[in-house]
């Protein structure tokens, strides 16, 4: 698709416009038909949400644009053919991102490895000689560019010919982090791929992670563990993956080792057990869709039509909606209206910034509501 430069222009203001997430914007497309149209809207919806709303000026977006292109980035967006197609699939996928390097390894096939920061020196050579050995099979090895696992799968794939690296990162696409990192991130940017969804110049904050893990995960087939412990973040992608119902493989460890008990657990709740890279690529050369790792039922997406969008009336959610998180799907069922009403009421919730969304296609009010 060939996006004529204003549209572009409007749709990365749409995006950075207060209250308006991967969710919100897709919805606002549908609805209006393109960002322009979009952006004009928005003072209204949001004021039948009762709150007032200023758009993200342009002048903002002109230094932002301005600012990627030093960087030696480009833009791209979630209906460009180049745009990774297993992103693309996922809930609440970032309709644009920034990056840098060879665009084509985003189309190539994809395994994630993730693992602890402070792995241990046996994890480390497993995960760079995992990593070395998928991309000489011709696999894309993406990771965050964190230390212990994510770096050196980043670098086993580097050392292999083809260089077949994607690295996603928490800060904008002209932030290195971490600072010890700031060599290889450069390596990957000219070499393999590099990709942001913070505008540049946007350092990272600790929201900005799991942010981050989503697009790990999205851009794989695969997502594999190499040493974690429990509740770390690497476990937070595995899930987002499962959730996004790709294959999710472990490799088990001691269970002397701390940081072996997450991998451990998740084979034990349905994760792949898998010892050496042959074991990965059967598992995904393999893939059809329906992964052999179930951790977690994949979240119904509702998805009105724009014709539904332009019946819909609001709904009256304030006797459903609470701060706590709840499903969507749920509350169209129990409001008795239409999924484009319940979605049209939601959106100018949020635009209003009463309305947070989670994982899973879930929702509640925010706090200050």
């Amino acid at each position: 698709m060939t996006l004529s430069q204003g549209e572009a222009f409007a749709r990365i203001r749409l995006l950075r416009s207060p209250n308006i997430g991967p969710v919100s914007y897709g919805q606002l497309l549908a609805r209006f038909g393109t960002a322009a149209a979009a952006v004009e809207a928005l003072p209204d919806l949001a004021a039948r949400g009762k709150a007032r709303y200023r758009a993200a000026p342009a002048e903002v977006i002109e230094r932002e644009v301005e600012a990627v292109r030093r960087a030696g980035a480009r833009y791209l967006f979630h209906d460009q053919p180049a745009f990774p197609p297993l992103l693309r699939e996922i809930s609440g996928a970032p309709p644009i991102v920034t990056c840098r390097g060879q665009g084509e390894l985003a189309l190539a096939p994809c395994v994630a490895m993730v693992g602890a920061r402070n792995a241990s020196a046996a994890a480390v050579k497993l995960a760079r000689d995992f990593a070395a050995a998928l991309a000489g099979e011709g696999f894309a090895v993406v990771s965050g560019l964190a230390r212990g696992i994510d770096g050196a799968a980043h670098e086993g794939a580097l050392s292999a010919s083809g260089a077949r690296t994607i690295g996603v990162i928490a800060s904008g696409i002209d932030i290195a982090y971490p600072p010890q990192h700031a060599t290889l991130q450069e390596q990957i940017a000219a070499e393999g791929l590099l990709i942001a969804e913070q505008p540049p110049g946007t350092e990272p904050r600790g929201s900005h992670f799991p942010s981050r893990n989503r697009i790990i995960a999205g851009l794989a087939a695969g997502t594999l563990v190499v040493e974690a412990a429990p509740q770390s973040g690497s476990l937070i992608t595995a899930r987002l993956a499962g959730e996004a119902g790709r294959e999710v493989m472990a490799i088990p460890g001691s269970p002397l080792d701390a940081r072996a008990s997450g991998c451990n657990q998740l084979i034990r709740d349905g994760a792949v057990l898998v010892q050496t890279p042959d074991d990965v690529i059967e598992v995904l050369r393999d893939f059809t869709g329906r992964p052999r790792s179930v951790l977690r039922d994949t979240a119904h997406a509702w998805e009105p039509s724009r014709e539904e969008w332009a019946e819909a009336e609001p709904a009256v959610l304030s006797d459903l909606l609470s701060a706590a998180p709840v499903a969507v799907d749920e509350l169209i069922r129990q409001s008795g209206e239409s999924a484009a009403a319940v979605q049209l009421a939601l959106l100018e919730l949020e635009l209003a910034g009463n309305l947070v969304r989670h994982v899973g296609g879930k929702v509640s009010l925010s706090t200050q509501a």
